[in-house]
């Protein structure tokens, strides 16, 4: 045999084991692990890994951000890679061991880190809010729809921005009504302050509440179940928990994130830098499927799926929040 075809040879044998060398980790956001919504999208994806490769991960859960520097930094010390931090709560602890590991790669969701060890990977959110206000107000018989964020942040506003906007675009003379469930990070976790809230919408005539709060959200799902209102669900596909009352889910792919993260890493394709996806990339959408296929009408359907690839192709323009921290360009 040549001396090319066993250099050869060796190499293809040695492929498996080189793509078997990488030991994942992840860092949920606080809260629990499977909140029906963010953190459990995050497990999907490490899940869906996990399942097509045989490459088991590490993971773990926090429940404040004075763990997250700490998750980070044992993960990093017993030489897992590449380590997914979930949320934008990772951006410090995410900063400072990614400068102590330089050799190790950290992805981060939902924030941006400039580091050359570090991947961002950020999402168009209020390209899927628009479809899903859309919705909202072709669904809505009173002209008042309305949303429970999570914690008061930016990010969040950029949900109700781009959901305020899809709403105008379909009826201009709407009423949207705007509450969160807090400041802290402890709004993510309060599912009795968002039924609270959901039910001060309802009084002030809201028949559709946009739900993105985390676990919180379940609350005001719960809310407009009880109360013969819609509802809908954000981040992973919400429709299946209370079905017939949520009218549709925006749906986030952190899972498609996550996963892309570590097979990148496994295949040597892994880049630091940004990464923004949206409707184009497939990292938001609406859902639809048996569990609220009743309420989505034909015509429902043909408008928000013409208005995505208006979206997509730039025909119509959706301002994002975080650019100028209003909800006007």
């Amino acid at each position: 045999m040549r001396l090319s075809a066993l250099v050869t040879a060796a190499v293809l044998a040695a492929l498996p084991a080189l793509a078997g060398e990488i030991a994942p980790a992840i860092v949920y956001s606080i809260g629990d692990k499977f909140d029906g919504s963010f953190n459990e999208a995050a497990y999907r994806g490490a899940e869906s890994f996990k399942r097509a490769t045989g490459i088991a991960y590490r993971e773990v859960t926090i429940s404040n951000e004075a763990q997250l520097e700490q998750a980070q930094r044992r993960f990093a010390q017993r030489g897992q890679d590449p380590i997914v931090g979930v949320g934008f709560f990772q951006t410090a602890a995410v900063t400072t061991v990614a400068k102590e590991f330089p050799k190790t790669r950290f992805t981060v969701i939902d924030t941006a880190i400039d580091l050359p060890n570090v991947q961002s990977v950020l999402f168009r959110e209020h390209e899927g809010s628009f479809l899903v206000g859309m919705l909202a107000a072709m669904a809505s018989r009173t002209g008042t729809i309305g949303m429970v964020g999570g914690m008061d942040i930016p990010l969040v506003r950029r949900f109700f921005c781009g959901y305020e906007q899809g709403a105008k675009y379909v009826n201009p003379a709407i009423a949207v009504i705007y509450n969160s469930t807090g400041n802290t990070p402890a709004a993510w976790t309060d599912p009795g302050r968002a039924a609270e809230l959901a039910k001060s919408q309802f009084e002030r005539g809201v028949d559709v509440v946009f739900a993105a709060a985390g676990t919180s959200g379940l609350g005001a799902m719960q809310a407009a179940k009880d109360r013969g209102k819609l509802t809908i669900g954000v981040d992973s596909n919400q429709n299946h928990l209370f079905p017939g009352t949520v009218l549709t889910s925006m749906v986030k792919r952190v899972d498609l994130a996550v996963e892309e993260s570590f097979a990148a890493a496994r295949d040597g394709r892994w880049r630091p830098g940004l990464r923004v996806i949206g409707l184009k990339e497939g990292g938001v959408d609406w859902a639809l499927d048996e569990h609220n296929a009743k309420l989505i009408s034909a015509d429902m359907k043909a408008k928000v799926e013409w208005a995505k690839v208006d979206i997509i192709a730039g025909k119509i323009k959706v301002h994002d929040y975080m650019s100028n921290n209003s909800c006007t360009p």
